[in-house]
């Protein structure tokens, strides 16, 4: 169901809608039992909201793709009265976004799963942004909390926009950090947009407005927290998101849901490791040997990104130390990635006699870390201009 510009751009053709149009648009997005790639299906078959509300039994019977159950879902919800439900939300401050909207992201589109529409408070987030998802655990250690801060703050601070999902622990710590870094955060509801869960980040929800973020959801205004909504919510965080941070994760964690969304989207992983001894770490420290990026610090991010983090950062700049001519040249061939010293070697065309001590006056200088056997991650130790 992946859409291309020129299917979007013909959808668009039949835009604007007249706001009695928009209103079965808005009953269409929301019946519940039937997904939101049957919902997609059922438009196209259809061509409009109200052609869908207005269904004969014949049409009905010949859309082969509908289920029994779908097919009575769409009769119920055929009976329900077209009100003034889009302008009800409108009153909430709850802009309504369709997927074939101009405004409706185009990263979201791209996913072979896309919500059918979004319900939006505040912003959606900038297009020409950099975007990080910060995950992890609920049940989430002093160490997890310590770094979610931490990782939204100076990522929010070089103008990367952070997306998670308000969710107690790691979720809402990234997100807070941001929020302390003057950034835009973006959170993604497995409730309706006017339905704080957990209720104790109401706090964080209205901060995250006022700063200029936005509460984003695929259910309408006044939907429950329903447990089976926030797997599926999941592929949204990464779906927007250049890459997925995980900060900390049990063996069981459900931001694991987040990763195995993120890769089947080919979004980049990184993971935060942690001690061996606790099990709050262990999905992280899975990840990590499974092939996930090693994480120490945003800096490393940034420098992935090509991005200087030599600038200013906490209204003070960071102090810079140079590094000679060969240790740049080994420096720039490590990131987040374990390299090999045979990898390395053919990157710089240095002999693997000149890296062994080079790398080691690296390591020594905190620049570099040898993760395992002859194989190095870069270990960001302040700046290396």
């Amino acid at each position: 169901m992946k859409r291309t510009d020129v299917q979007r751009n013909t959808a668009r053709k039949n835009l604007p809608l007249t706001e009695e149009e928009m209103e079965y648009e808005y009953w269409l997005a929301g019946i519940q039992g039937i997904s939101s790639k049957k919902k997609y299906l059922l438009r196209e078959r259809m061509k409009t909201g109200r052609a869908v509300y207005y269904i004969e039994e014949t049409q009905l019977a010949g859309l082969d793709f509908l289920s029994e159950k779908e097919r009575q879902a769409l009769k119920s919800a055929g009976r329900q009265r077209i009100g003034n439900r889009r302008a009800e939300a409108a009153e909430k401050g709850i802009r309504f976004i369709p997927w074939f909207s101009e405004a409706y992201p185009q990263r979201l589109l791209e996913l072979s799963d896309f919500p059918y529409a979004l319900y939006v408070k505040g912003n959606l987030p900038d297009p020409a942004s950099r975007k990080a998802a910060i995950v992890g655990s609920r049940r989430c250690t002093p160490y997890g909390e310590k770094y979610a801060v931490e990782f939204g703050k100076v990522l929010a601070q070089y103008g990367i926009e952070v997306i998670s999902g308000l969710a107690r622990g790691i979720d809402g710590m990234g997100q807070r950090g941001a929020l302390m870094g003057n950034g835009k955060t973006f959170a993604v509801l497995g409730s309706g947009p006017d339905v704080c869960y957990p209720r104790e980040h109401i706090g964080l929800y209205m901060d995250i407005l006022e700063q200029g973020g936005g509460i984003l959801s695929e259910y309408p205004p006044g939907t429950p927290p329903l447990s089976w909504h926030f797997p599926t919510r999941n592929r949204i965080i990464s779906g927007l998101s250049d890459a997925v941070l995980v900060i900390e994760a049990g063996e069981k964690s459900g931001s694991l849901i987040t990763v195995d969304m993120a890769l089947e989207q080919g979004r980049d992983i990184y993971a935060l490791p942690g001690p061996v001894n606790s099990s709050m770490s262990r999905g992280c420290n899975y990840l990590i040997q499974q092939g996930a990026g090693l994480m120490t610090s945003p800096e490393m991010l940034l420098k992935e990104w090509g991005i200087d983090s030599c600038s200013v950062s906490d209204g003070k700049a960071k102090n810079k130390k140079v590094l000679e001519t060969p240790e740049k040249l080994v420096y720039s061939c490590l990131g987040l990635y374990p390299k090999n010293i045979e990898q390395i070697a053919e990157e710089t065309k240095l002999s693997p006699r000149e890296l062994v001590g080079l790398l080691v006056s690296l390591e020594l200088q905190g620049y570099a870390r040898e993760i395992s056997k002859n194989n190095y991650v870069a270990a960001e130790k302040g700046c290396r201009c």
